[in-house]
């Protein structure tokens, strides 16, 4: 090779080297999202979200906390994949969180009633709802105060409270169909054996942790919940703190993953990646299990003039269908103060999706 060719050859390594360091840093994959459902006039707030991976139905549960009781109409709906209505049943004053599917049923935590229901998957506005276990003050109410190491040197004590109210939030079966369910004010991981057999059911309690309780703005600590592959490791938000948690199944303890993720909501593991609902940051997140955020879905694009949000308003949930990642837009407003939110312009609700991006981790 002549000294003009050896040079060329060199400069086009040089450029393929920058191209992959490039590649290498070009930071998170940005995804937009699409509208999907919007809901029925009189339902507002969806919260949780689960398909039947047998027929691809997408089953929505509402957050629906209004005052007065009255005025609330919370719902479970089914829809087809495509988002056609099939059927709804009502849950009156009572809201719901987390719902999941297992073995032709749906399961439902009655955040209202500090309950988890049951229902057959094919429900219609009539079929029965079955208590499974109620949820009950835990003693002490609050798990031990936090102990905060600062940069110049000096500790914080953070020290929680809690009325005593089970706030059941998100939950997670095994393969085993063991189910773990997070409490938000106690700051707890519950496991229940063999969830779709029992009877009756025991509840244990996994953890209790001061990192599953929160001090923030937003008063949910413990929240979503999502099993690793091999189920060696069970991951959970904590929304108030903004943390992606890591919790042992065999021993309850906990550590911190990720940080900064503020109103870390619902969670899902898919495709090697944990999948969060970033509720205060208008923004579905693709996290790796070292903490890393390699996607970034949707953003807050205003309000449409049907009244419901363009992109994402409040995510809370997600769901895989096919090759597509739907989401919740709870868009439930937070402070008693009037023209701070964005989500006091809602009129109505809706579910939204994405392509989930097939990408190298």
């Amino acid at each position: 090779m002549n000294r003009l060719g050896h040079a060329l050859a060199t400069a086009l390594l040089l450029l393929g080297v920058a191209g992959a360091v490039q590649a290498a840093d070009a930071g998170p994959v940005r995804v937009k999202v699409e509208p999907f459902i919007t809901l029925p006039e009189d339902v507002r707030h969806p919260e949780g979200l689960a398909t039947n991976p047998a027929n691809g139905e997408i089953f929505v549960a509402t957050f629906d906390a209004r005052m007065p009781e009255s005025a609330r109409n919370n719902q479970v709906m089914r829809y087809t994949s495509d988002g056609r209505l099939l059927a709804r049943r009502s849950f009156g004053p009572t809201p719901l969180t987390g719902i999941e599917y297992a073995d032709g049923k749906l399961y439902i935590l009655n955040f209202g009633a500090s309950k988890l229901q049951r229902i057959d998957a094919a429900f219609n506005a009539s079929t029965r709802v079955e208590d499974l276990i109620e949820f009950k003050a835990l003693t002490p109410p609050a798990p031990t105060a936090r102990s905060v190491q600062n940069p110049d040197g000096s500790k914080d004590l953070v020290t929680f409270g809690s009325s005593g109210f089970a706030a059941p939030n998100g939950m997670v079966f095994d393969k085993a169909r063991n189910l773990y369910v997070s409490d938000s004010f106690q700051g707890a991981v519950y496991r229940i054996e063999r969830a779709t057999s029992c009877a009756p059911c025991t509840l244990q309690v996994l953890s209790r942790d001061s990192l599953l309780a929160t001090a923030g703005a937003l008063p949910f600590g413990a929240n979503g919940l999502a099993f690793n592959a091999d189920e060696s490791v069970l991951y959970l938000n904590n929304a108030g703190d903004g943390r992606l948690l890591r919790l042992t199944p065999s021993t309850g303890a906990v550590e911190i993953v990720a940080e900064s993720v503020f109103g870390a909501d619902g969670l899902l593991f898919h495709k090697g990646l944990l999948w969060i609902a970033s509720n205060q940051a208008d923004v579905v997140l693709g996290v790796n299990e070292k903490g890393r955020t390699v996607v970034r879905a949707g953003e807050f694009e205003g309000i449409g003039s049907d009244g419901a949000p363009r992109g994402l308003l409040f995510p809370a949930t997600t769901a895989v269908v096919g090759d597509w990642m739907v989401v919740t837009n709870l868009a439930l407003p937070l402070t008693a103060a009037e023209g701070d939110e964005w989500e006091e312009q809602v009129s109505r609700w809706n579910l939204v999706r994405f392509r989930i991006p097939d990408i190298n981790r």
